[in-house]
């Protein structure tokens, strides 16, 4: 028996074009059962990234693959197959490592080794969707001598920033600040920037700010005004509004916010022609306002929500949607006097009528510190099989 422990280094978040690196470790347990001809040997050990795609049949109409291009190995248990009994299709891989050959373990024995690659920038973010998903996972392959191969899977997380993919760092980094007691490698000190840079662009578009003034009206005239200083927001951060109704002359009586996704098939790809679009909700603020002048909310972005993104097959994008529910009559007929006598108590009427009407506002949400987002994440940096 031997104990396979593979760990993420820094979490289960990456930036696209980030390095990953795991270490994987293989130990031969000693128990009290154990001699020294108790050693174990291991043929060989594999490593690859692979990103797997599957949709709902219901929603998405994908065109049929090409079965010329089948890979009748891939059936044989002893070939290494990342993606062997998973389902949809793998999309994105990286070229496979080898970790090792012939391996072999005296009781109480482990050996560890490294891997390494960069994520691919041109992918697709981490996303499970009403209609699509994109599963990103690590799968470590191992093998014994005449046995079927096992598989340790690994799953983490992508976030994509646009932008990135086209960045070129300067070749002189002579005049770089630098810390000459530590000794980097040349891809660990890119991936370092990398982040860096991702952090300084995210925090360029997300910290503008500019007053965006709106006017709440129906077919009856003006409710109030709404205002917001951002559009562009990380995930993590709360989005911010505020509400004057003192200058509206409809009352409004209730309204509510809610933070929305809106998931969208591209057309080609859509099942039926003309199917809706899928909303996911992620926060809610809801509160009766009448006879109130102004009022304000704070939703919070999930650090575990997937950004804007767009690619050829779905679309993701963020939206505030808002309703409202105004009287049909005057501010002033909205109380009746509940008694005649000198102590005048004013109750609000049994029924009154109502209009109600929405209304949607797009907004941006870009991705934040993939380490940020580690702390949230459902998966865990450290996982194990005994083969």
């Amino acid at each position: 028996m031997i104990e396979v422990l593979a760990k993420l280094s820094r979490g289960p978040v990456f930036l696209a074009g980030e390095m990953l690196e795991c270490v994987i470790t293989f130990t031969n347990p000693l128990s009290a059962s154990s001699t020294s001809a108790s050693s174990e040997m291991l043929a060989w050990a594999s490593a690859q990234i692979h990103c797997q795609f599957h949709t709902s049949e219901n929603r998405v109409a994908l065109p049929p693959s090409d079965g010329s291009k089948h890979d009748v190995q891939a059936e044989n248990e002893t070939v290494f197959v990342p993606n062997r009994g998973e389902r949809g299709q793998c999309i994105l891989s990286t070229p496979p490592k080898i970790l090792f050959c012939d391996l072999r373990l005296d009781p109480g024995e482990s050996k560890s080794y490294s891997y390494c690659e960069t994520l691919p920038v041109d992918g697709p973010p981490s996303f499970r969707g009403q209609s699509v998903k994109y599963v990103y996972k690590l799968t470590i392959g191992c093998q014994r001598v005449n046995s079927p191969i096992k598989l340790l899977r690994v799953p983490f997380r992508v976030l994509v920033l646009h932008g990135l993919k086209d960045y070129q760092f300067p070749q002189d980094e002579a005049v770089a600040p630098s810390n000459p007691f530590l000794e980097e490698e040349e891809g660990l000190k890119k991936d370092s920037r990398l982040a860096d840079l991702a952090t300084e662009l995210l925090m360029v578009a997300t910290s503008r700010r500019s007053l965006h003034l709106y006017n709440i009206s129906n077919t009856r005239g003006k409710v109030g005004t709404f205002c917001i200083f951002k559009t562009v927001y990380k995930i993590g951060e709360d989005v911010i509004g505020t509400f004057n109704f003192s200058e509206g002359d409809i009352p409004c009586l209730q309204f509510s916010v809610s933070l929305q996704t809106e998931e969208s098939i591209q057309e080609e790809f859509q099942r039926r022609r003309g199917q809706p679009v899928s909303f996911t909700m992620h926060a809610r603020h809801q509160e009766s306002c009448l006879h109130t002048a102004q009022s304000s909310f704070s939703l919070p972005i999930p650090l575990s929500s997937t950004p804007g993104f767009t690619t050829n097959i779905v679309s993701l994008k963020w939206r505030l949607h808002f309703e409202f529910v105004t009287s049909g009559e005057s501010a002033g007929t909205c109380l009746v006097r509940g008694s005649q006598s000198e102590a005048v108590t004013w109750t609000g009427v049994e029924q009154m009528e109502v209009d109600t009407f929405s209304w949607d506002l797009p907004i941006k949400v870009l991705p934040t510190n993939p380490i940020l987002a580690s702390y949230v994440s459902q998966f865990s940096s450290t996982n194990s099989i005994t083969i």
